[in-house]
This record gives structure tokens, sequence and C-alpha cells, in this order.
């Protein structure tokens, strides 16, 4: 028994090695001059760690506007979807109307919906209200998202429907019931769904080049694929050093969350 425990750890350890090590890779040769890498291209500690690319990135680039812009971006996003989420989620929880299973149905459809299909008509929306080059031109057709809406669904389904009736008993508003009453019995799936949505947010790149043409509006996967493909020529120490700053954030967000994420998921798959 212990045998097979021991094949099963190590293949589990084998996939962990090959998903980090790209990673691990990147952020050693940010550390390398253009003569190490070549020299020691498979070499993971550097023999000398230089910070000339990270010196010559926050002296010749602008990041710390890169960053900003994809934040902005990012956290508008994530609470327009967090919010619609929720109000949607309340709805179509608690309330009764006709047609409310195939609303359902169609909302759940949307996430077998592939972005290709949706790409084209987003686009000319955005350029008839005259939104292209804009950060909101990124933002609005991302304000709502079907997995999102299944996700506060399920977590409702928990909540009984009795503190509804009670409340309704004793004239509370529902906007007060929703606010101090069931937002906080989910709090933990919120945030974990909000990390998600941010993530993603942040390491968008196909959409935003498709709306931003100005370098001063772009994201930091806009940045980076900028840098590339004419500033930085072939300069991999600096590639390397611009990518490990446009992840490093998304991986402590959750690194720090991992826990609430994983719990949200498991939870909503198994109620209702």
């Amino acid at each position: 028994m212990k045998i097979k425990e021991s094949k099963w750890h190590l293949l589990f350890l084998t996939i962990i090695i090959i998903q980090i090590f790209p990673l691990i890779y990147m952020i050693s040769m940010s550390f390398k001059t253009m003569d190490q890498i070549f020299a020691e291209p498979l070499k993971i500690i550097p023999s000398t760690a230089v910070l000339k690319n990270y010196i010559y990135i926050f002296e010749n680039v602008t990041i710390f506007r890169y960053i900003w812009n994809t934040f902005f971006i990012s956290a508008t996003i994530t609470m327009g979807k967090i919010v619609t989420s929720i109000l949607a989620g309340y709805i179509l929880t608690f309330k009764n109307f006709r047609g409310k299973k195939i609303l359902i149905f169609l909302i759940l459809g949307t996430l077998f919906v592939p972005f290709t299909v949706t790409m084209i008509p987003n686009y000319l929306m955005i350029s008839q209200m005259g939104l292209l080059n804009t950060s909101f031109g990124v933002i609005l057709p991302q304000l709502a998202d079907g997995m999102g809406i299944f996700m506060i669904i399920q977590n409702m389904k928990g909540i009984p429907k009795s503190i509804l009736e009670v409340a309704k008993l004793d004239k509370i508003k529902e906007t007060k019931v929703l606010y101090h009453i069931i937002l906080p019995m989910i709090k933990n799936s919120i945030i974990s769904m909000g990390i998600l949505f941010f993530i993603n947010s942040w390491n968008e790149y196909f959409w935003p080049l498709l709306i931003l043409s100005e370098k001063k509006n772009y994201t930091l996967s806009l940045a980076l694929q900028m840098f590339i493909s004419s500033e930085g020529g072939n300069d991999w120490g600096i590639t390397m050093a611009i990518s490990a700053l446009t992840i490093i954030f998304p991986i402590i967000m959750y690194g720090f969350f991992q826990k609430k994420i994983m719990t949200s998921f498991i939870k909503s798959g198994v109620k209702g």
C-alpha cells in the first residue's frame, strides 16, 4: 500500500515540477546577463545575480503606468462582475417568475460560447460607442459573467428561505436583507470569486490588444509584447524581468487566497 502511495506522490511531484519550472526558469533568467543566459542556459541559480535588467526597466520603461492601467481595468471588471453576479444570483435563487429555468439555462449556456464568437459583435459595439482605445472599451463587455452568477446561485441555495420570509414579515427591505444577512453568509465565496476574476482580467491579452492602440493605454501584457517586438530585441534578461513583474502580483494573490478559492469551488459543486 505504501509503495502505491509513493508512486502517486512521485507522479504528483513530477507534475508540480513540470508546472512551476518555467516560472522558476523565467525568474532565474531575469537575474542573468546575456552572456550568462547563453553560457549557462539551464543553470537555475546564476553564478552572479545582477539587477541590471530590473534597473533598466524602471529607468527606461513606464512600467508603473502599465501597472496602473492593468490594475484599474482588472479591479473595475472584478467589481462589475461581482455586483452583477450577486444581483442576478439573488433574483434567480429567491424569486419565482415565468421563464426562470430558461433564463438560468441561457446564462449557463454562455459558458460554452467561445470568445471568437462574441469578439466581432463586441468590437463593433465598442466602436459605435466611441470607446476604442479607452480602458472602458476593454471593461464594458466584461461586466457580467455566467460562471460568477452560477457560483453565487449555488452558494445562495444553501441559505434557508425562511430567513427571507421572516424579514418580509418584519417589513425589512430586501436590500438590507441582501447586504446585512445574505452577503456575510457567502463572503468567502465572493472573495474567492473576485480573486479569480481579478487574475483572469490581469492576465488578459487578446481583447485589450483589439481595443487599445496607444502605448500609454497599454496593459502589462501588451507592454510586454511591445517591448519584445521593438525595444527589447533579443535581450532575454530584460524580457524575463518584465514577465516576472507581470505575474508576481497574481501569483501572490492566488497563493494567499488559494484555500478560500478551492473551498468555494467544492461547495459550489456539491450544493443544489
